[in-house]
């Protein structure tokens, strides 16, 4: 079957806490741990972690959907019944591991996008940070609520939060633990878009096609400049940029996405 077409939905023992649905290139992954609001555990890392093996060696890839299931979470944080009898060391090793599985999600060459429904709380929410942006129904609340609980965020959010918001809203966040309705998430920048959660499939849909349309290497060396770019100061950055945009014209991509414009056809990627 060719990949552009394929669907495929994949569920097992193995990763039935994380569920995954493929469509023209484009993987949904699902948190399935409604019962427990999706929240995060060791489990649901080590299955997040299996599908990303899988992720990164598919040259087919286009983009990356996740979302959590049932309408109540899309995932309401760690899971504090496993996390209240950590030791500082067992913290410790919890925390690398699950920065190491979202720094993949994160890395990963093409778009990653949060479908965020109902509470995105701590690592929740920082599971949608590693997303390459966020879209929202309108009931989604969002928080980094963890020094109400005695810590601080551990999977990201000091870090990815004040560079998606800036400091003085991510303290202001972070330090007090408040929770922001969609809305607000939409005025901070939080997220991108708000809609009702009935609209989030169509949205997927509509999305997953827009990925598949275009050119993957060109997609990927984008979102590339983007997340190195932004590490560097302005100079080195255009100057990678500069490197990037001619790299693309020693490839197939640029040729017929060109040919097409001027023959006034959809191109073939």
């Amino acid at each position: 079957m060719n990949a552009k077409t394929e669907t495929t939905d994949h569920k097992g023992a193995a990763d039935s806490v994380v569920e995954w649905h493929r469509h023209e290139g484009v993987v949904r992954l699902t948190v399935n741990r409604p019962k427990a609001l999706n929240a995060l555990n060791e489990e649901v890392i080590e299955a997040l972690s299996a599908a990303l093996d899988a992720l990164e060696s598919d040259a087919e890839l286009r983009g990356v959907l996740i979302t959590g299931a049932g309408e109540k979470a899309f995932v309401a944080g760690a899971d504090i019944t496993r996390m209240r009898e950590q030791t500082a060391p067992q913290a410790h090793a919890f925390a690398s591991r699950a920065q190491a599985v979202l720094k993949r999600l994160e890395r990963l060459p093409v778009p990653v996008v949060a479908l965020v429904n109902g509470f995105c709380l701590g690592g929740g929410c920082e599971l949608a940070l590693a997303c390459d942006w966020a879209v929202a129904s309108d009931n989604a609340v969002f928080g980094q609520p963890e020094v109400q609980l005695g810590i601080i965020p551990g999977f990201g959010g000091t870090q990815r939060l004040p560079r998606r918001v800036g400091p003085a809203m991510a303290l202001d966040l972070i330090t007090t633990g408040r929770k922001v309705d969609a809305d607000e998430a939409l005025r901070m920048g939080l997220v991108n878009q708000v809609m009702p959660q009935a609209a989030l499939d169509t949205y997927a849909e509509t999305l997953a096609g827009n990925l598949s349309a275009n050119a993957p290497r060109a997609v990927g060396t984008a979102k590339r400049a983007v997340h190195d770019g932004m590490e560097q100061p302005l100079d080195s950055a255009l100057a990678l940029e500069t490197s990037l945009f001619a790299l693309c014209f020693a490839g197939d991509e640029q040729a017929e996405g060109m040919a097409a414009f001027v023959e006034k056809r959809p191109a073939r990627f």
